[in-house]
């Protein structure tokens, strides 16, 4: 077997583990990144493998680029991680979000049908395709009801995998993965923005703002997921799971454990909009509530059921909402991303 492996958004958070966990095991890999004025390779560099990596620039609305290079590398497989990934932002971006998240994937499944078939295809899907929750916890076969640009077009995307795996034969499976960070996060996603917050408010006294502080999530490792993605093209038969810890947590736990280990005393005061978190020590407020944090239709609750990866992958979260809150917090204290 050629192992060569094609992962779209090289430069992102999952990207960026998944080539470290490929490289370890002897894979050719080839990185397509969006071009930017910006360094978006960074992330690689912090794991010291930008050098291992061949990197292609492209869009994947580039769909004649995308083309080329599948018929060019033949990989033995294909992992889709590029999208556009912030929900906030697919409300004011509806359209673009859908090009890339949605008709962009078509156009690698026809791409792949066409010029290497026999590769086999990783599409990363999204909890937030199931929205409006019709059962707690979710899985594989929770139905779906998206509250977001982002997650109606995941969910095309996610439709449009199964279809080519049920009509053409393809090796393609989706991972749904439930929230999953990591200290590359990016700074746009709440749990960056919360450990940043606070390191910088014991430095400079600065408060933070965020929004819905009672919305829950199934918070995970991206290092312990992007082994599950791995494992799945590594299956006779393609499939879709759900990649989750099966506990979940609000934004307000999440704040106050990394306050904790911080060693600010929070304490909560207020209500709804005016609720307010002070540092005991010096009566200030550090988190403060702004409306536009909040979504146009929430999300209230995610919990993800990950019995399927667990029995047929032999997958297992291996890292504690605890654990990773305080490597976040010992990354964003050395400043390197």
């Amino acid at each position: 077997m050629n192992n060569k492996a094609i992962i779209t958004g090289i430069g992102g958070q999952d990207g960026a583990y998944l080539a470290n966990h490929l490289l370890e095991k002897g894979y050719e890999i080839i990185g397509i990144a969006r071009r930017s004025s910006v360094n978006n390779l960074l992330r690689l560099d912090v794991l010291g493998i930008r050098d291992k990596i061949e990197i292609t620039y492209a869009d994947l609305e580039e769909s004649l680029t995308i083309q080329k290079i599948i018929k060019q590398h033949k990989p033995s497989e294909f992992y889709n991680l590029a999208a556009q990934s912030f929900v906030e932002d697919s409300f004011r971006n509806p359209v673009y979000t859908s090009s890339v998240n949605a008709m962009a994937v078509l156009n690698i499944l026809e791409s792949l049908l066409e010029y290497s078939p026999d590769t086999r295809f990783y599409q990363a899907s999204t909890s937030e395709m199931y929205g409006k929750i019709k059962e707690n916890p979710q899985s594989e076969e929770t139905p779906f009801h998206p509250r977001s640009p982002y997650g109606v077009a995941k969910l095309y995307a996610h439709f449009a995998t199964l279809n080519y795996r049920e009509s053409y034969n393809m090796h393609a499976s989706s991972g749904i993965l439930f929230n999953h960070e990591s200290p590359l996060r990016g700074e746009n996603f709440v749990t960056k923005k919360i450990i940043k917050g606070l390191i910088n408010y014991q430095k400079q006294g600065q408060a933070i703002e965020l929004g819905n502080l009672d919305a829950k999530r199934d918070w995970g490792f991206a290092g312990d997921y992007v082994i599950a993605m791995h494992l799945m093209l590594q299956q006779k038969t393609p499939d879709d799971y759900v990649i989750a810890t099966g506990v979940t947590h609000s934004i307000r736990y999440f704040a106050e454990t990394a306050s904790s280990i911080l060693g600010i005393n929070l304490e909560w005061s207020g209500e709804n909009m005016e609720e307010v978190a002070i540092d005991r020590a010096t009566s200030k407020p550090f988190i403060t509530i702004n409306p536009k944090y909040f979504r146009p239709a929430e999300v209230d609750i995610l919990r993800g059921n990950p019995q399927k990866a667990i029995d047929k992958l032999g997958w297992n979260p291996e890292t504690s909402l605890e654990q990773l809150i305080e490597m976040m917090i010992e990354f964003q204290r050395k400043d390197l991303f």
